[in-house]
C-alpha cells in the first residue's frame, strides 16, 4: 500500500489542520463539553460542507468515493483538537456499517443525507456482556404478523444524543426459533424511537444507553438479509477501530509537543528543564512509542486494504492492543513531565489522557486484544505442531 498522500489527500489533511488549529483552541472545546449537548451543530456544519463527512462515502451515494485513509487523516487531525463532535459514531463507524449493510434503496435515501450532515445515525450494537464483541449479542427481535419487537439494551452507542436513526443488531425469533446470525435494524431516533440515557463519558464527550421493551418495528426495518449481519459490523467496526487509533496518534503527537513546549519555559536551578538529561530520555521513549503507534496505524490501513477475514482482523486487534496501550502510557507521561500542572482541569494535557482512557475501553480493550491474539498465535502453534 502506498502511504505517500496525494495532492487531494494532502488538502483534505491541510484543511483539517486548519480547522482545528483556528477554530478548536482548547478553551473553545472546554465550552462545548461543558454545554453537554454532545457537540456543536456549527462544527457539524462545518464538517459537512468541507466535505470531511462524505469523505470515505461511495460517489453512488452521495460520497466522495475516498478510502479508510482519508478517513483516517481526518481523525487523525481531530485527535490533536479532542474533538468532540461524534465523527467516529456517526460519520464512520454508523456509515460504514450502513455503506455495508444496506439496500441500494436505503444507501440512496440516507447515505446523501450522512454526507451532507442532514441527518445522523448511531450504531447500537454493544451490550453489557459483549465487552465491545459484536457477535455477542442478547437483544431479540420476535417476529409478528406486522413486524417486529424489539427487545434488550445497548449500551456505549456513540452519537446518539442527535441520532436520527439507529441501526440495531438483534437475533430474530420466529415461531420460538432463534437465529444463529445477527440482523441489523434501522430504528428511528428521537421522540418515537427507543427509551435513551445519556452516558458522560470520562473524556467529555458522550455515549448512550438504549432500551428496547417490545419496541415495534415494521418488517422494513430489516437493514440487508436476514441473519447477515454480522459481516456488515465486522466492516464497520474497521474501520471504527482504525479511525480510533489514527485519532489516538494524532493525540500522542500533540500531547508531546505540549509538554515540548513547557519544559522549554519551566525553569528549576536557573535552567530550563527541557535541558536535563533525564527529561529528554523520557521524551525520546514517548517519541519512539509515537513512532511505533504509527507504523501500527499503517500496519492497520494496509490490512483493510490488502488482507480480509480471519488476517485482517487480526492485525487490527494488535493495532487496537498496541496503539490504545501506547496512547495511555505517553498521555501519562506527559502528565507526569507537567508536575502538579498536568493535573489541572484547565490544562489541556490531562484531558488527552482522559481520552486516551476511554478509547481503550472502546471495541475491546487492550487487555481483550491482546488476550485474543495470544489464542490465536496458540492455536496456530497447536496447527503446526499437529502437521509436524
Amino acid at each position: 500500500m502506498n502511504f505517500n498522500l496525494n495532492d487531494e489527500q494532502k488538502m483534505l489533511e491541510d484543511s483539517v489542520r486548519r480547522f482545528v488549529d483556528k477554530a478548536y483552541a482548547f478553551e473553545t472545546r472546554s465550552a462545548i463539553v461543558k454545554a453537554a449537548e454532545g457537540g456543536s451543530a456549527e462544527n457539524w456544519r462545518t464538517f459537512a460542507e468541507n466535505g470531511w463527512l462524505a469523505a470515505a462515502l461511495p460517489e453512488a451515494h452521495g460520497g466522495l468515493g475516498g478510502t479508510v485513509l482519508d478517513t483516517a487523516l481526518i481523525a487523525q487531525q481531530f485527535g490533536r483538537a479532542l474533538v468532540v463532535e461524534p465523527y467516529l459514531g456517526c460519520a464512520v463507524l454508523a456509515a460504514q456499517t450502513l455503506a455495508a449493510a444496506g439496500t441500494p434503496d436505503v444507501k440512496d435515501a440516507l447515505l446523501s443525507a450522512l454526507a451532507d450532515g442532514s441527518e445522523r445515525v448511531a450504531l447500537a450494537y454493544s451490550e453489557a456482556s459483549s465487552r465491545g464483541d459484536p457477535a455477542i449479542v442478547q437483544t431479540l427481535a420476535i417476529r409478528d404478523k406486522d413486524g417486529y419487537r424489539l427487545e434488550g439494551a445497548k449500551t456505549l452507542v456513540l452519537g446518539a444524543a442527535h441520532a436520527d436513526w439507529f441501526i440495531v443488531s438483534a437475533r430474530i425469533v420466529d415461531d420460538g426459533r432463534q437465529d444463529e446470525g445477527i440482523s441489523l435494524f434501522l430504528v428511528p431516533a428521537g421522540s418515537s424511537g427507543p427509551a435513551q440515557q445519556t452516558l458522560p463519558l470520562h473524556d467529555g464527550t458522550q455515549a448512550a444507553e438504549l432500551t428496547f421493551a417490545q419496541f415495534a418495528v415494521p418488517a422494513s426495518a430489516l437493514l440487508g438479509e436476514r441473519g447477515a449481519g454480522l459481516d456488515a459490523l465486522r466492516f464497520g467496526l474497521s474501520h471504527g477501530m482504525t479511525a480510533l487509533c489514527a485519532e489516538l496518534v494524532g493525540a500522542m503527537e500533540r500531547a508531546i509537543e505540549i509538554t515540548a513546549e513547557y519544559l522549554k519555559v519551566r525553569k528549576q536551578f536557573g535552567v530550563p528543564i527541557a535541558s536535563f538529561q533525564a527529561l529528554q530520555h523520557r521524551m525520546a521513549d514517548m517519541a519512539a512509542e509515537l513512532e511505533l503507534s504509527r507504523s501500527m496505524l499503517y500496519a492497520m490501513l494496509a490490512a483493510l486494504e490488502c488482507e480480509s477475514g480471519k488476517a485482517q482482523q487480526l492485525t487490527l486487534s494488535q493495532g487496537k492492543a498496541f496503539i490504545g496501550r501506547a496512547a495511555k502510557w505517553v498521555c501519562a507521561q506527559a502528565i507526569q513531565l507537567h508536575g502538579g500542572i498536568g493535573m489541572t482541569e484547565e490544562y489541556a494535557v490531562g484531558h488527552y489522557f482522559k481520552r486516551a482512557v476511554v478509547a481503550d475501553i472502546l471495541f475491546g480493550t487492550s487487555d481483550q486484544h491482546e488476550a485474543a491474539n495470544a489464542a490465536a498465535l496458540q492455536h496456530a502453534l497447536g496447527a503446526q505442531t499437529e502437521l509436524v
